[in-house]
């Protein structure tokens, strides 16, 4: 009766023991960072070490923990223009980059997913070939190419098409900024896409042809709509980090561009102030995953 009991308990914990194994991981990598920075975010700045006065520390009651919290960085940011030209610039960017990212990846995609079976492997090793390399060092390339001295400019001037004294200036520019998250970020958009469009039965496509249906008309109502949670996975994965982004501005666009990934670089190490760092992150994290949220309950309704 035991061994009984045992043999049926068995499978179940191994179920829940799996199932519990992701929501470990989301709770010690994300939401317990995450309680961290909102703590700070909630506290003042100080000269001290480290600099902001500790919140939810020592043996005071509930109310005086409590009454240690503080808005008043989330009303600094409201207050300050600075952090609001840098989430429109951040979301605008953003945005910009994943649709270029989604018009240069989904030919890529489509070309690889209708290529020969033989050839199919090594396409995808083509589109995952760059991860083998560091990714700061791909960035750092840029500067060679793109610098008006750089490799750019001496192809433009071998082609004629500048002449000797023109030089490209792209360096430090919002272009140079789109050009490095394209090319980075690139890859994210084409696997989400080619997996999406392996797997479509393209006999639907000939079947359509049959019917008379012309090919543009076909891939409209029938490619397309069959490839949009690859579509939607491939921007999610873009999207997401590229608004955080701060490598790729910092060395490509200079002080020109304007990012939040950068200001909150500036508030942590350069003016040391966590608390309002802190209540940056805190807003961008909102400001992400609330459209997400919305958007998978509206499919979850659909």
């Amino acid at each position: 009766m035991v061994q009984r009991t045992l043999s049926s308990v068995r499978p179940f914990l191994a179920k829940w023991a799996l199932v519990a194994v992701p929501y470990l991981w989301s709770l010690l990598f994300f939401l317990a960072p995450f309680f961290i920075i909102f703590k700070i975010s909630l506290s003042q700045t100080a000269i001290a070490q480290p600099p902001y006065t500790p919140v939810f520390d020592g043996m005071a009651t509930l109310w005086d923990k409590l009454s240690q919290l503080s808005l008043d960085n989330y009303a600094f940011l409201g207050s300050d223009p600075l952090y609001y030209s840098a989430y429109l610039s951040s979301l605008s960017i953003a945005a910009v980059s994943t649709l270029l990212l989604l018009v240069i990846g989904y030919p890529i995609a489509y070309g690889m997913a209708r290529a020969p079976k033989s050839v199919r492997n090594a396409l995808v090793m083509a589109v995952i070939l760059p991860f083998w390399t560091s990714f700061l060092i791909r960035v750092y390339a840029w500067i060679g190419i793109l610098k008006p001295e750089g490799l750019l400019t001496l192809l433009l001037q071998a082609l004629h098409i500048y002449g000797p004294d023109q030089q490209v200036h792209l360096y430090n520019t919002a272009w140079a900024v789109y050009i490095g998250i394209v090319y980075s970020y690139l890859p994210f958009m084409v696997l989400p896409l080619y997996a999406a469009l392996e797997k479509m039965d393209h006999t639907l496509l000939e079947a359509a042809a049959d019917l008379g249906c012309p090919p543009l008309r076909s891939f409209w109502k029938i490619t397309f709509p069959l490839s949009l949670p690859g579509v939607v996975a491939g921007s999610f994965l873009c999207f997401i980090p590229i608004v955080g982004e701060f490598v790729i501005p910092d060395i490509l666009g200079g002080t020109s561009t304007l990012m939040i990934g950068k200001t909150l670089w500036a508030e942590f190490f350069n003016n040391r102030d966590w608390p309002v760092s802190s209540a940056v992150a805190v807003v961008l994290l909102i400001i992400l995953v609330v459209p997400i949220v919305i958007f998978q309950n509206q499919q979850k309704k659909a």
